[in-house]
């Protein structure tokens, strides 16, 4: 822009200076020619330019050379200009036509399938109609062959294309063209692509060129027109109308094709041997095409409404076809009434999802036997609705989504609304990201109110649309007027120290119109906020000086907030204290349960390897070497177990050593430490110390 307006000064300047230049040629010829005519000179003879002296030439030789040069000047700068400009447009990508690979979820796939709609429904149409009505044929042969070449060039391409068209594997597109050759030639639209191509035309100098059913292999491309349907239908905006368009025209279709097999089938049986078949057409009434082609199809279209309007057959043929076209024409009417029943039943679920069901509700409000009024504001609440297309339940509508496209939605509809709350300015984006999925669109009728003085506040409104009025108590008397944007309700789910008002409403909030609220709730709000411990002061900040200007804040609220904040802090600090000495103590028990298990199993070991030798020993005495024996073991067992309780009470008075010992180190450090926790000493052992430490946690919780 602003290069251009050097430009243009440039070229005014120039102008100028023009302008100047030849204005002062004219003015300065001009005092020549009265000077001359004064003197009573020849005017013809003389030149203006003659009597200019050496000097003045000089001078206008400089002024012409400095105007020359000012000129080219100018056009280097605009060229500098121009090359500049041309530099700093990005340069367009070459497209590597050797490496280069559709994706099937760009706008060139779609629209080539698109594209490919005209060849496929062309062959399908025209082939059959040109079999059928041979004057067809041969009054438009050479357009027909045109459109047929045509149609198998974009066939070609079509096939070049799916050669190139990149797959998904893993949620990456696969560009390698050897994998994606490779993946098309195995799979079954390749045989199908391949057999649609095939050049039948060939047999034209057989059976002549008049005979387009050779071209019949070109109907196997209807793959593609069926993956364009359904590609056309997830983008409308309008799928339950596509639908029935869609159903429509392969309707239309059919009859197409049963309206030129009937016209074959009269000309076969001969046209007026009887009423069922097409009459005459030596007759100049049902002699021109068009009208031979719009009677057919009007038969085919009474068959298959099932009107039953038509001539009854009388020859077998003719009796096969009908019997034919009925069982088809159960089939479409079957077709039609099935999907109309559901875009009917798409749309009813449409608004119910999108609007309260008011079938429902007035059900309920008659058996109930609400008065009249009261059912009247409800029915007036619902008009409201219907007419306008206010929608009340969009989070159940987006929420089969994913939470990142919800959010995105969310925000492109809801974020130029939040953003003009004064309270949520300068915060961060991703507290709006956040609070957008929370609002609740609402909607109130003229009259209503919103919320009323005294009331216990759980949410907060941001108005859309329309305006709300603060009034007195007696209703009538208003005090301010609410419009786009503005809010009300924020102090009372902040749960500010100091508010006089706790969480009740301060003012009653009642529509003027119809109003169209957003409200957030005091749960939601909360949850947002303590991911946000930042937003969350800025905001408390906010609201005490709100609070202040209203008058409606305890100044000492803040010192009792520092105060509680400072024992919760005493009260954790103690907690952190006890948790670290009960850790120790579970750390010794540990220890001296591990060393207690330990000495176990070394006992029991030990007295297995005594019973070993017992057992070693074999019965090869009699009787009374027997007794011997057994009085031997039992009094070595004796002695074994009287030296074996002789080291367990030497033992267990080294255990009860090792107690006293622990006891009283433990003892002293549970003083220490209640010495510098300020506690009193502690009394009793272990277990008396452990339940005094979980009780005074208990405390302080």
């Amino acid at each position: 822009m602003l290069t251009q307006q050097c430009r243009y000064n440039t070229r005014q300047q120039s102008c100028a200076g023009s302008l100047h230049f030849y204005s002062l040629i004219t003015t300065r010829y001009l005092c020549w020619t009265i000077r001359a005519k004064a003197q009573g000179g020849p005017m013809t003879e003389a030149k203006p330019f003659d009597r200019l002296d050496k000097g003045r030439m000089n001078r206008w030789a400089r002024v012409f050379r400095w105007h020359r040069m000012q000129k080219e000047d100018n056009e280097a700068e605009e060229s500098k200009e121009k090359g500049k400009d041309e530099k700093k447009l990005p340069a367009k990508p070459k497209v590597n036509w050797t490496e280069w690979v559709v994706d099937p979820s760009e706008e060139f796939y779609y629209g080539w399938l698109q594209v490919m709609i005209f060849p496929i429904f062309y062959n399908w149409i025209i082939i059959i109609c040109r079999t059928c009505f041979k004057e067809i044929e041969d009054e438009f042969l050479t357009l027909w062959l045109t459109l047929d070449y045509c149609s198998d060039l974009l066939y070609v391409a079509d096939t070049i294309i799916k050669f190139r068209t990149g797959f998904l594997e893993q949620g990456i597109l696969v560009q390698d063209r050897d994998r994606l050759k490779k993946r098309y030639l195995f799979s079954s639209h390749f045989r199908l692509d391949l057999a649609s191509l095939l050049p039948t035309d060939l047999l034209y100098l057989y059976f002549g060129i008049r005979q387009p059913l050779v071209r019949v292999n070109r109907f196997l491309r209807i793959s593609r027109l069926n993956e364009a349907m359904d590609r056309m239908e997830t983008r409308t905006s309008y799928p339950n109308t596509f639908r029935i368009s869609k159903l429509m025209l392969y309707i239309f279709v059919l009859i197409h094709w049963n309206a030129c097999i009937y016209f074959a089938l009269s000309s076969y049986i001969g046209f007026g041997v009887d009423r069922w078949v097409y009459p005459n057409i030596t007759d100049p009434m049902f002699s021109p095409v068009r009208h031979q082609y719009i009677y057919c199809f009007w038969f085919s279209a009474q068959i298959f409404t099932t009107v039953g309007d038509t001539p009854l057959p009388d020859r077998e043929e003719e009796y096969l076809f009908m019997i034919a076209d009925l069982l088809i024409a159960v089939l479409v009417f079957a077709s039609v009434v099935g999907n109309v029943g559901n875009v009917i039943t798409n749309l009813r679920d449409r608004d119910n999802v999108f609007f309260p069901n008011h079938e429902l509700v007035k059900g309920y409000l008659r058996n109930r036997y609400i008065s009249k009024e009261l059912r009247n504001r409800v029915n007036d609440w619902y008009q409201h609705l219907y007419i306008n297309r206010k929608i009340t339940r969009e989070n159940e509508i987006l929420q089969q989504l994913p939470v990142q496209l919800q959010t995105e939605i969310a925000v492109s509809v809801h974020l130029p609304t939040l953003s003009k709350v004064t309270i949520f300015q300068n915060c961060e984006t991703s507290l709006l990201e956040e609070l957008v999925l929370k609002l609740i669109p609402q909607v109130y009728s003229p009259g209503e109110y919103v919320c009323r003085k005294g009331d216990v506040g759980h949410e907060m409104y941001i108005i859309k649309d329309g305006k709300l009025a603060v009034v007195a108590d007696d209703g009538i008397t208003q005090f301010a007027v609410l419009s786009d944007g503005n809010f009300f309700g924020e102090i009372s789910i902040l749960n500010i120290k100091g508010n006089k008002s706790g969480n009740r409403r301060t003012a009653n909030i009642r529509s003027i119109g119809h109003s169209d609220l957003f409200s957030l709730s005091k749960e939601d709000l909360t949850d947002v906020l303590s991911e946000f411990p930042a937003a969350k002061r800025h905001l408390e900040e906010k609201g005490r000086q709100i609070l202040t200007k209203m008058g409606m804040l305890v100044e000492a609220a803040e010192g009792e907030e520092e105060q509680d904040q400072e024992k919760v802090e005493v009260k954790v600090e103690r907690l952190e204290g006890n948790l670290n000495t009960l850790q120790t103590k579970l750390a010794r028990l540990m220890a001296e349960l591990e060393s207690s298990n330990r000495k176990i199993l070394a006992r029991v070991e030990q007295l297995e390897l005594e019973t070993e030798g017992w057992e070693d020993n074999s019965p090869e005495e009699g009787e009374g070497g027997e007794v011997e024996r057994r009085d031997g073991v039992g009094m070595e067992v004796e002695g074994e177990r009287g030296e074996a309780e002789g080291e367990d009470q030497a033992k267990g008075t080294k255990r009860e050593n090792e107690g006293e010992k622990h006891a009283k180190e433990t003892k002293r450090e549970d003083v220490g430490e209640g010495k510098d926790e300020g506690y009193g000493e502690e009394k009793g052992g272990e277990e008396g110390e452990t339940k005094e430490t979980e009780r005074r946690g208990q405390e302080d919780m």
